[in-house]
């Protein structure tokens, strides 16, 4: 019998990443989640653990606003298991105004980017030992409002935004995203390693937190069932613990469907990805995070 394959997942305690952890662990997988918050951490272990018994759960813990801790917890899921058969890169962010992380980066940016963008690069080794490996990256269709995209400029970019002006941001984190993605499956090829993308498409778990009137509209779209979590978060498990998808490799999928879909220009322009990478590199390296 195979042994169960062990998934480190982020953003686990909220949204669509609990769904789905929910899921792979009826399905019997190890889940290693990566959270902020010991105390929904814990309760989101519990949970997990009265509803499947038996359930595997560890937890690790990172603020994402710190990338020193996210290649910390990173290399501390190295060292405890050796290998990685699944990297579910989920945790996600829309502030409606702008914030700055303690290392000086705008936080959408940071959260939503660089810290999957770390996280991955620290665990590399460990995916590369498992033989066969994914890692899966929660994108959005929100990418083809990214605005105009300045590498490597955007990266860096303190500005502030309103409200309003907030979902060009979200849009470009997860264009950075979908480009990222694409970028690793050229580097991971021959590896064993796949890498994939998707858009879980709208959902309502989590919805603008940062937004007062949050709550009531949730309930009201969950009453019109408009938005439901289930199906994103079916589309991320499909793809972390489905049949092979060697097929979707280096592609970016939507849940309409599935299937794998064109990303917003500039977005799709393989040169663009590259420089993306080489420019982040070089950040992270600037910030003594590498």
């Amino acid at each position: 019998m195979l042994p169960a394959p062990l998934i480190v997942l982020t953003g686990a305690t909220n949204g669509l990443g609990r769904v789905a952890a929910g899921e792979l662990a009826r399905r019997g997988a190890r889940l290693a989640i990566i959270a902020r918050d010991r105390e929904k951490a814990e309760r989101t272990r519990a949970e997990l653990r009265a509803a499947v018994t038996g359930a595997s759960v560890d937890l690790f813990f990172a603020d994402l606003t710190r990338l020193a801790e996210v290649r910390r917890a990173g290399e501390e899921i190295a060292a405890q298991y050796g290998r990685v058969d699944v990297l579910i890169n989920n945790a996600g962010v829309h502030a409606f105004e702008q914030r700055v992380t303690p290392d000086g980066l705008p936080e959408m940016i940071a959260v939503n980017y660089l810290a999957p963008w770390l996280l991955t690069r620290t665990l590399v080794p460990a995916l590369t030992a498992a033989g066969r490996a994914r890692v899966v990256t929660v994108a959005s269709e929100a990418s083809r409002r990214h605005g105009t995209l300045s590498l490597p400029e955007d990266l860096t970019d303190t500005r502030p935004f309103t409200a309003r002006g907030s979902s060009a941001i979200y849009g470009k984190s997860k264009l950075l995203d979908i480009m990222f993605s694409l970028e690793l499956a050229r580097r991971l090829e021959g590896t064993g390693v796949e890498a994939v993308c998707l858009d879980p498409g709208f959902n309502v778990t989590g919805l603008g937190r940062d937004l007062w009137f949050a709550a009531p509209l949730k309930r009201v779209l969950q009453w019109l069932r408009v938005g439901d979590p289930a199906r994103g978060a079916g589309l991320i498990v499909e793809l972390a613990i489905g049949s092979s998808i060697a097929e979707r490799d280096g592609r970016y999928i939507t849940v309409k469907g599935p299937r794998a879909i064109t990303p917003a220009p500039p977005g799709d322009d393989p040169a663009l990805q590259r420089r993306l990478w080489d420019e982040t590199e070089a950040l992270l390296v600037w910030l003594g995070a590498l």
